[in-house]
């Protein structure tokens, strides 16, 4: 295969900003912290996260290119964090840190699953960082957003919605114009109904999986964020998704 790094011409992926600066691979971690994830599930997704903190620190090309933000929907709000902060605005690119700096907040778990709002801020976040990026003149890869659920979208008064239909057309016309690549993860008891929310969200890129296999799914992240300078377009994270979900049955619980 042909080495797409060893030509002299500026490279072009996807959604990258051309100019003489490394790249960055901004990441968003939108984290469901509803009622249902309370107990060993949070408690296995915080344990996750540290992990996962630690694994990046010993890669050193993602410790210093990879942007991590994190959102979280439970309670009867929308947060996105900035260490042990939440920020006033949830959509605020600071949120965004170098993956060597990024220490995840000790999430808790309650209330209602805000997940289209969660989606609308995520896409209103990159696009943010983005013109944050290209003011600073940064150049980035496309920006990823991976999305972890184990119910389906209720409003803050906790009743079920077909709300998130609303933002369908918006995630379709972004992810084919390449603004960003969705990942749509759904975990433990996750309904039939709450697959076909994430499949209608994130066609390409949805996987329903039994158990709480967080960790597995930050390393797929991890994994995909390191692919970017391959030089196999899409392929590369077409394969990568597909080996991490053919692995779905030997994690059951995590």
């Amino acid at each position: 295969m042909h080495d797409e790094r060893s030509r002299s011409v500026p490279l072009y992926y996807d959604d990258i900003v051309p100019d003489g600066n490394a790249q960055r691979q901004p990441l968003v971690l939108c984290l469901d912290t509803s009622m249902s994830m309370a107990d060993a599930p949070i408690t296995m997704l915080n344990s996750a996260l540290q992990e996962w903190v630690r694994d990046l620190g010993t890669d050193v090309n993602l410790a210093h290119s990879v942007e991590v933000a994190l959102i979280t929907f439970g309670g009867r709000e929308v947060c996105a964090w900035r260490g042990a902060t939440v920020l006033p605005d949830a959509a605020d690119p600071d949120a965004f840190v170098a993956a060597h700096s990024f220490r995840p907040p000790l999430l808790q778990a309650g209330g209602v699953t805000l997940m289209t709002d969660a989606l609308r801020t995520a896409v209103r976040l990159v696009a943010a960082r983005k013109s944050a990026l290209r003011q600073a003149g940064h150049q980035y890869y496309r920006p990823q957003i991976c999305l972890i659920t184990d119910g389906q979208p209720t409003t803050r008064e906790g009743h079920l919605t077909d709300d998130w239909k609303e933002v369908v057309p918006l995630l379709a016309e972004q992810q084919r114009r390449k603004k960003f690549r969705l990942f749509a993860i759904g975990v433990g008891g996750i309904t039939p109904r709450g697959e076909e929310v994430l499949r209608a969200i994130a066609p390409k890129y949805y996987a329903r999986l039994q158990g709480f296999p967080f960790r597995q799914v930050l390393q797929m992240m991890s994994a995909s964020a390191g692919a970017q300078d391959k030089g196999d377009g899409e392929e590369i994270y077409e394969k990568i998704f597909a080996r991490f979900t053919s692995q779905r049955s030997a994690w059951n619980n995590g």
